[in-house]
């Protein structure tokens, strides 16, 4: 991964223009110093709740109109009867109907003259009296809004988009769904941050992808960069459906009626061979990143087995090479918002970064660590740069063991072979488990116990070069930290959170809207390994993004991308590759069930190291100690279901 110097280079905001920004929020004589946090003097109980609908210019319906989408505004009354604008925080989501946000579910909910009640989350709750207008985005086919749901194609990214330019004065609403009479968002001064976790923080990513004028930041939460690698790794499926389930999910009950066409569309540009085709070209945001202008304060869970952390490392890289402003926050959890994993510093980083990006205030959070990482649950550590300095890409090579079935980690190249049969009833937990005993599903090798810390910071690569025994085959490669540890238990319900019946309120609340939401706490398990890497790959995509029949018994290369991370491997434990066939529950099985044998002087894994070939070669140094005995290792095993809504709640979908 690109190794950046901590932020890159903030925006300057014009010294006129700040002051004029300042002056917004200031009374005469509180502007003789700079302010640095924004303060709740603006009533919550008093804001206007309205909506509008804004024109996207697009018929996705086909109905030879184009559609409106609605916007749920919330926003302080006093700046707007000074003839002051305010900025906006926005989510843009298919949710707000069918499944509700946040960890308790949370819908809108309106009143007779279908002005918003309740916005869910604590967005508004929190920065309304504190000078933001919160805008909810039902995305086109969702709720109140016209269109189709296209599963982060143009609707779904135009339709938010067009509320970003009507922000800025560049489009037009209505105050109905219908009717002529028209809105402007005079109230507004354009500077626009778009947040969300999952499919709301995609649409933020496609967003910016645009590069929108006046979209400032973004502040994506577990989200999607290419939909392509959130239903296939390399033509392996990670699940059983394709996009036009997901829009099903969460279109209202009107757009089903109108949107046949649209659904037939993702199907036919879908196809479950995993194929690249011109669908996933339009919803892959990576390629884009040299558009976007807005910053990128991203958050994911290193072990999210949904929007996987494939997802983090592109996406990440792609913003440093373009010189975008970056900060990151990487959790041990599952697919879980910060708000219920660090609740406390989670709201005032936020209010810190939206006061700096959106109000222009010099609170310093542009000069401190770029990343956050949970090391251990609730244990924190940052990094002034992500990846660190020193960070180099590592080759480590598996080689043949001492005892047949259990192999080798290290730097020099290794000879012979390996050979495993892929059993579709066996996942990566099985794997490593098993991993000092010979067993015919996987192939695995390790280091001997490290007498320092290794740390991996970024994304690996594993090229095997496999034989395989019949005309399809699936591989998953796997990096394992082998040593007893307290993790966040992120395979069980909550995936790494429990929910609490207590409740801690966070901004203000009306009889409709309450800001107090449930605790939570982190749910932690002991364990003898962790698994902190895994990719997959169809060994027909070899040669090209299109998958072809194998011919059995010819050799073929092909190099997995395992998701991005950020572990510790301490002195005492070992660092395990594992190669093998289908992982369970995280992708499908080929059409048949190969054997497959790998050449072990072609197969290799290209590892993020801090401190690099060096770092490792200290680490392994010494007397090898005698072999473990080869007993079952318990890990996070607990049954795992896949995951096909890349959103959750309580019982996380």
């Amino acid at each position: 991964m690109s190794i950046r110097t901590r932020f890159t280079t903030w925006r300057p905001l014009a010294t006129a223009a700040t002051a004029a920004l300042l002056a917004t929020f200031l009374t005469p004589a509180a502007a003789q110093a700079a302010p640095r946090e924004s303060r709740p003097v603006h009533s919550y109980e008093n804001a206007v709740r309205e909506a509008v609908w804004v024109d996207t210019g697009l018929d996705g319906d086909g109905d030879g109109k184009t559609d409106r989408v609605a916007v749920d505004i919330v926003r302080p009354r006093e700046p707007a009867q000074q003839g002051r604008r305010i900025p906006v925080i926005m989510d843009a989501s298919p949710y707000y109907s069918c499944c509700g946000r946040g960890n308790e579910s949370q819908k809108k909910t309106y009143d007779a003259n279908g002005d918003i009640v309740r916005m869910p989350l604590f967005y508004d709750n929190y920065f309304v009296p504190r000078g933001y207008a919160v805008v909810g985005v039902d995305l086109a086919g969702t709720n109140r809004s016209d269109g189709c749901v296209d599963v982060g194609g143009r609707s779904d990214i135009l339709s938010a988009k067009a509320v970003v330019d009507w922000l800025n004065g560049r489009a037009k609403a209505y105050t109905s769904r219908t009717g002529t009479a028209t809105a402007k968002a005079t109230w507004s001064n354009g500077r626009t941050g778009m947040i969300g976790k999952s499919w709301d923080g995609t649409i933020a990513n496609g967003v910016a992808a645009t590069g929108v004028k006046g979209l400032k930041t973004i502040v994506p939460i577990s989200a999607i960069s290419t939909w392509y690698d959130y239903y296939f790794s390399k033509g392996a499926p990670l699940y059983d459906s394709g996009p036009d389930w997901l829009s099903d999910y969460v279109d209202s009950p009107d757009a089903r009626a109108r949107c046949a066409a649209v659904q037939q569309k993702l199907v036919d540009g879908a196809p479950r061979t995993g194929d690249r085709t011109p669908l996933w070209s339009e919803r892959d945001y990576v390629k884009a990143a040299g558009k976007v202008k807005a910053s990128v304060f991203l958050i994911h869970g290193m072990q999210d087995l949904n929007v996987r952390m494939q997802h983090v490392g592109p996406w990440w890289d792609a913003l440093a090479r373009n010189g975008v402003e970056r900060k990151i926050w990487l959790s041990q959890t599952g697919h879980v918002d910060p708000f219920d994993f660090r609740r406390a510093t989670w709201v005032q980083t936020l209010h810190r970064w939206f006061d700096h990006e959106l109000l222009g205030y010099d609170n310093g959070i542009d000069r401190e660590p770029m990343a956050d990482i949970e090391r251990r649950p609730d244990q924190w550590v940052t990094s002034s740069t992500w990846p660190p300095r020193g960070t180099d890409t590592t080759t480590l090579r598996p080689a043949e063991g001492s005892r047949e079935g259990v192999g080798t980690l290290g730097l020099r190249r290794g000879t012979g072979t390996e050979s495993f049969t892929d059993d579709p009833r066996l996942s990566e937990t099985d794997w490593a488990a098993r991993i000092d005993t010979a067993t015919p599903d996987k192939a695995g090798f390790t280091t001997r116990p490290l007498a320092r810390n290794l740390r991996l910071s970024g994304s690996s690569k594993v090229t095997v070069t496999a034989t395989p025994s019949t005309s399809t085959a699936h591989l998953s490669a796997v990096l394992v930290d082998l040593g007893p540890d307290t993790i966040r238990d992120y395979a069980a319900t909550g995936e790494g959170i429990s929910t609490l019946a207590d409740r801690t309120c966070w901004g203000e609340s009306t009889t409709g809207d309450s800001a107090c939401f449930k605790e939570t706490r982190a749910k932690a398990t002991d364990v003898d390994y962790t698994v902190v890497s895994r990719g997959w790959a169809d060994l027909g995509n070899h040669a090209s993004t299109t998958g072809v029949p194998l011919t059995p018994g010819k050799a073929y290369t092909i190099t997995l991308d395992l998701g991005a991370t950020d572990h510790v491997v301490p002195a005492g434990h070992r660092l395990a590759l594992i190669v093998a066939g289908t992982d369970k529950d995280l992708i499908d099985p080929p059409s048949t069930t190969p054997a497959l044998t790998l050449d072990l002087s072609r197969t290799t894994a290209r590892v993020p190291l801090v401190g690099g070939a060096a770092a490792f070669a200290r680490a392994t140094a010494g007397t090898s100690p005698a072999a473990p005995e080869a007993a079952p290792l318990d890990g996070v095993r607990a049954p795992r279901t896949a995951h096909r809504v890349p959103e959750g709640g309580e019982e996380s979908r």
